[in-house]
């Protein structure tokens, strides 16, 4: 009966400013919360407890990550601190699972805490889930432009620096990776200026468009026809000049046939999507 309120109170428009009216002190003062039933909360809080997995059920843990952003919706996050330690010991958990859960929902997460609690309790859990295991980072990666538009842009900026690790993965035959980078990085393009789009980004997609599988080439060409229409916009015109030399430098000139090819599917999206005057393109 009160989830109607509380959803209201969670995404009043007050309540998603930057100035919350708690103090870190209060906060770790206060640990009453009188939205559920306590014995309720204590209930959930105790599904970490590992003596739980050998007497009710083993998977209890992944339950408790799963049903997280639920629990953290209904209290509001000016009662965060009572989920927060058992947060940070799901984030640990010695079964890859139950991170993969958490990191599948860290976005939703950021939304309901808002941006003062996202920089400080969940931006090193994600940064830890950066350096996890694939079936973790496909997590992260499949939601990276919904977690890093909450960020302010000096935070969102260092991680221009780690999208790089992405084309990196445990097995190299999980194109589904490389192609859902790509994207995430069509995504991000809105994110970034035109100078972070044409040092950080550019690499990378050029990079992607040169991939063994054709699902993420084709996926690239839809990158990098972005990338030519928000460089074109910018108001430094060098930088699409020299991205489109470096597309005919890098792939029209290409000794393999299957640059060439590459070349005209690039060109081809390009036109089709209208990223440039025709008199530019020509």
């Amino acid at each position: 009966q009160s989830m109607d309120s509380t959803l209201h109170y969670i995404h009043n428009d007050s309540d998603l400013s930057t100035n919350s009216s708690f103090s870190p002190e209060e906060e770790r003062k206060s640990k009453v919360q009188d939205v559920v039933p306590q014995a309720l909360l204590d209930q959930y809080l105790s599904m970490t407890d590992p003596s739980r997995a050998q007497t009710v059920d083993t998977e209890i843990a992944k339950h408790c990550a799963y049903s997280l952003p639920g629990v953290a919706l209904t209290l509001g996050r000016q009662n965060w601190h009572c989920l927060k330690d058992t947060y940070e010991t799901l984030a640990s958990d010695m079964q890859w699972k139950v991170r993969r859960t958490l990191a599948f929902s860290i976005h939703e997460l950021a939304v309901i805490l808002g941006d003062q609690l996202t920089a400080g309790d969940l931006v090193p859990v994600f940064n830890g889930f950066l350096k996890d295991l694939d079936e973790v980072r496909i997590g992260v990666l499949k939601h990276l432009h919904d977690f890093l538009k909450l960020l302010h842009v000096d935070k969102r900026r260092e991680y221009l620096y780690q999208l790089q690790e992405f084309l990196v993965t445990d097995n190299s035959r999980n194109w589904r990776f490389r192609a859902e980078l790509a994207e995430q990085l069509i995504l991000l393009l809105d994110l970034y200026s035109a100078r972070d789009i044409y040092d950080y980004l550019r690499p990378i997609a050029f990079s992607l468009c040169a991939d063994k599988v054709s699902s993420v080439r084709w996926i690239s060409y839809k990158l990098v026809s972005e990338m030519v229409k928000k460089l074109y916009m910018a108001s430094v015109p060098t930088f699409v000049v020299d991205l489109m030399n470096e597309l005919v430098e890098k792939f029209c000139r290409c000794h393999k046939w299957s640059g060439r090819q590459t070349f005209v599917f690039i060109c081809q999206t390009i036109s089709e999507d209208d990223c440039l005057p025709m008199d530019q393109f020509a």
